[in-house]
């Protein structure tokens, strides 16, 4: 199997590349927030882990986002520990690229991180985000607590409902509660703010998500 293979399907653990006991080095410091990259994290804060396609485009998104202390890239929902982007581009991983967040909750709710994510990319796709094919680009949420949860499945229920009235595919997004997140590379942190012109193939579907509707009708 080739380094590059587009991979359509995630990867058994017992046939996932071995990996390696040693976390990637990063930045001690966020390019753009100037917050901490790495923890601790200020124990007020909530955390969580999302894949909405390259992370590049993703990360922007929510270092971008009122409220949000720190955003970082990795590797995330896959077996082969502190893999190298190589590695997960081969898809012998299991990982999907993925953007740890860490906000506030007292400046913005977990229903407005949703609905960012959810409006971000097309959540509908699979195992690809627009022409990005693979199973690292597939879409996933990694919470961090039972609060977080039951505000995806809200969330997730009643953007179904939009996309469906739009004729769009149910949602494969992958929800499941946080694994260890493998940071990536240095290069890759916050990459579109060191290389502007870089690429970004973030696009939406062009429906709002009501998230938090339901909750304060």
């Amino acid at each position: 199997m080739g380094l590059f293979t587009k991979n359509t399907a995630v990867i058994a653990p017992e046939d996932a590349l071995p990996g390696r006991a040693e976390a990637m080095p990063v930045p001690e410091r966020h390019f753009v927030l100037d917050t901490r990259l790495t923890p601790p994290f200020p124990a007020i804060f909530e955390q969580i882990v999302v894949g909405l396609g390259c992370f590049w485009g993703a990360e922007r998104k929510f270092w971008e986002a009122d409220g949000v202390y720190t955003t970082a890239v990795g590797y995330a929902g896959g077996t082969t520990p502190n893999p190298t982007y190589q590695e997960v581009c081969s898809g012998r991983t299991g990982h999907t690229e993925a953007v740890l967040v860490v906000f506030d909750p007292a400046v913005v709710s977990i229903d407005a991180m949703l609905k960012l994510f959810w409006e971000s990319h097309d959540p509908t796709q699979g195992m690809r985000q627009g022409n990005d094919v693979g199973s690292q680009y597939r879409s996933a949420i990694y919470t961090s607590s039972s609060e977080q949860g039951a505000a995806v499945e809200r969330s997730h229920d009643m953007f179904a409902a939009v996309l469906a009235e739009a004729g769009f595919a149910p949602i494969t997004t992958e929800v499941a509660s946080a694994g260890p997140f493998f940071y990536a590379e240095e290069y890759h942190q916050q990459y579109l703010a060191k290389n502007p012109g870089g690429y970004c193939g973030i696009g939406g579907t062009g429906l709002t998500c009501p998230t938090g509707v339901a909750a304060t009708e």
